[in-house]
């Protein structure tokens, strides 16, 4: 059975582009923030997102505006109860996920299924806290949304099969593909790529090479789109940093602790191109 409105909780870099490919795709959707300033600032990502769509020729003016009618924003959580799916795209905090879930556990019908875009938490863990664990799953998107075509799909362990149909039914409507992963920290993407990121980070704090060596030597040796350095930038270095750290608290392996540098720079609100200033500087968001 197909979903027929989608909500999403969260209208940040990644909650944007979740309501926005929903949108796109044909979906009603109803996004909800914390506050209206910051509903209005995810509204507004939504609308510039679309207006490069449209300049660079991906998407049509009518396509867009089409799109756009079909998000809704709120503050209210309540106004979630008539989505068949609701996606989490909120702070990368185990309890702030439940809190939420235990929520909207309690406001919205028994049929409706749970989705979490954790990129490294337990959904098992998730679904704990409510009725419906059967019908709760991961899909973890990744930035820029629009743009990048995986979705990890994840199963926790009481994740039904109708449900993980669904899930891939739902992602492969929005022209993603799925790949699919049992529930452990980290999935497929962040197991791998985390102490790669943190590697790089310590080559910097040992004083292997400057940033922009080890930059451009990882890019053009490896073939790679750009260095990890500058990778953390655009993903974030708090982002990254509190993945490692609930990594590391799962996995007790030393390869997920983050290093120091890494903690100050977070401390400092140094957190890379989202506030101008990371291992690089940028204009001010």
């Amino acid at each position: 059975m197909t979903f027929t409105q989608v909500g999403v909780v969260g209208c940040g870099l990644m909650g944007s582009g979740i309501a926005e490919v929903c949108a796109r795709a044909g979906f009603p959707v109803v996004v909800r923030e914390v506050s209206g300033e910051i509903l209005q600032q995810g509204l507004a990502r939504i609308d510039r997102s679309m207006a490069r769509a449209v300049e660079r020729g991906k998407l049509s003016a009518d396509d867009r505006d089409a799109a756009r009618a079909r998000i809704r924003g709120t503050t209210d959580l309540s106004d979630l109860r008539s989505s068949d799916l609701v996606l989490e795209a909120i702070v990368e905090n185990m309890d702030a996920k439940k809190q939420l879930f235990a929520e909207l556990d309690r406001l919205c019908p028994p049929d409706t299924v749970f989705a979490s875009n954790t990129s490294s938490l337990s959904i098992t863990e998730m679904a704990s806290v409510t009725r419906r664990p059967e019908r709760f799953l991961g899909l973890h998107f990744f930035n820029p949304v629009p743009v990048m075509k995986p979705v990890e799909m994840v199963r926790g362990l009481r994740t039904s099969e109708e449900t993980l149909a669904r899930g891939r039914a739902f992602c492969e409507r929005l022209g993603k593909t799925v790949v699919a992963c049992k529930d452990y920290p980290g999935f497929i993407v962040n197991l791998l790529l985390v102490p790669y990121l943190l590697d790089a980070v310590r080559a910097l704090e040992m004083g292997v090479a400057s940033k922009e060596d080890i930059d451009t030597a990882v890019q053009l040796g490896l073939n790679h789109p750009m260095g990890p350095l500058t990778l953390l930038d655009f993903v974030g270095i708090d982002t990254t940093y509190y993945i490692a750290e609930a990594m590391f608290q799962e996995l007790k392996d030393s390869r997920y602790a983050a290093p120091p540098l890494m903690r100050k720079m977070v401390l400092a609100g140094h957190h890379g191109r989202k506030t101008g200033k990371g291992f690089y500087e940028y204009p001010r968001p």
